[in-house]
């Protein structure tokens, strides 16, 4: 293989960062988690670098080692679709599904961010943008803060200008009238409230949750009702929703017949995808296309700092998750993080690619995956390594 003028070398690595939630740990509906952990690619060709995350367990980064950098390298990085190719060939026999997706994905949006980067340009440019910016909603609410907690967060976005927030439910059901009421009383009727069960829910219960949210608080978009799995649970769910609430799922879908399996079951009103799961924006990009020919509407799941290029190119754009825990580890690990203005985020216009720049100084101590002396040899850091 001539591999003049393609991609030089490839360096992973892991942070983990802890949660701030109550005694350390946040809960949704079916989960309870202490941290978050970004698995990180850099591939690096005729002196640029481009990056490229996931969010999953350090195994990810493992497997991008041993299954897909022996396919990066030598690669042109001007072709991120042929490479994507080449790499979702490779891990055929080790799984398309779960990490192989994650790590699919991390590598594909590193590529595509180093050739805008070759190119001089910010990433939503170099793809076929339909949008100059992208709508978004607050997302947080988890079911072990306090209700002050609860309220001062969701309402925190909404005097920042967001007109949607998101809360986790059914972890507790008992629990969660009071709660529900609490915010519609303490926001009043402006903001959109969403929920959020992560499959908690039995199809029975469910449908007779669908009904409250609705009738008594207002509540427009219910995620992930009962499992993502039970296909025919969400259509029934969806086909018994009154007024305007929606059911909405996707955030799992790791491979386009996944996509396709919730559209053609009508089990959603509205689509959603994780750039960062479901094969990167190569994948997306045919989700996107997926989701236009059924008349669908497509949400952006969470990693906003890479959601924000990848879904400009979306024409069925519904909106950005704009999560609580991807937000605070994206300050961490990067200088360069768009800010929510009038409810929205917008791509960087004045740097190329993603526009991010790795904080090694304080990202550092979070690591638990990767060389220290790659981190400060190849990624512009004026730190000594150790």
């Amino acid at each position: 293989m001539d591999r003049r003028g393609g991609i030089e070398h490839v360096a992973v690595h892991a942070f983990e960062i802890p949660t701030d939630g109550p005694g350390g740990t946040e809960q949704d509906g079916t989960m309870e988690w202490t941290s978050t952990t970004m698995v990180l690619v850099e591939v690096h060709a005729r002196g640029e670098i481009g990056i490229g995350y996931t969010y999953g367990d350090v195994s990810t980064a493992r497997f991008i080692e041993s299954m897909l950098v022996p396919v990066i390298l030598g690669a042109d990085p001007m072709t991120p679709p042929i490479l994507h190719s080449r790499m979702s060939a490779a891990v055929r026999n080790a799984g398309r599904t779960g990490v192989g997706a994650m790590a699919l994905s991390a590598a594909d949006v590193a590529v595509w961010d180093l050739k805008a980067k070759q190119l001089g340009l910010p990433l939503a440019r170099v793809l076929p943008a339909y949008h100059d910016d992208v709508p978004i909603y607050g997302s947080g609410g988890f079911t072990n803060y306090s209700l002050t907690r609860l309220v001062d967060q969701l309402a925190g976005w909404f005097g920042q200008g967001i007109p949607r927030v998101k809360m986790k439910i059914s972890r507790h059901p008992t629990e969660d009238p009071e709660r529900l009421a609490t915010v519609r009383r303490e926001l009043g009727d402006a903001p959109e409230i969403f929920v959020d069960s992560n499959g908690a829910l039995s199809r029975k219960a469910a449908t007779y949750w669908a009904g409250r949210l609705a009738e008594d608080w207002d509540v427009r978009w219910f995620e992930e009702p009962v499992s993502s799995d039970d296909l025919a649970g969400l259509r029934l769910v969806r086909e018994h929703a009154p007024g305007l609430l929606e059911v909405a799922a996707g955030e799992y879908a790791f491979i386009p017949r996944d996509f396709t399996d919730l559209l053609h079951a009508a089990a959603v009103d509205c689509l959603q995808a994780d750039v960062t799961r479901c094969g990167g924006i190569t994948s997306l990009l045919e989700v996107a296309g997926l989701a236009a020919a059924e008349h669908v509407d497509l949400s952006a799941h969470c990693a906003p700092a890479i959601s924000v290029h990848a879904f400009s190119a979306v024409r069925r754009l519904r909106h950005l998750e704009y999560f609580h825990d991807h937000v605070r580890v994206e300050n961490v690990v990067f200088d360069g993080i768009p800010t929510p203005v009038d409810g929205t985020l917008r791509p960087t216009a004045d740097r190329p690619g993603l526009g991010l720049q790795v904080r090694w100084a304080d990202a550092e101590r979070y690591r638990t995956h990767g060389s220290e002396t790659h981190a400060s040899a190849h990624s512009g850091s004026d730190r000594s390594s150790t």
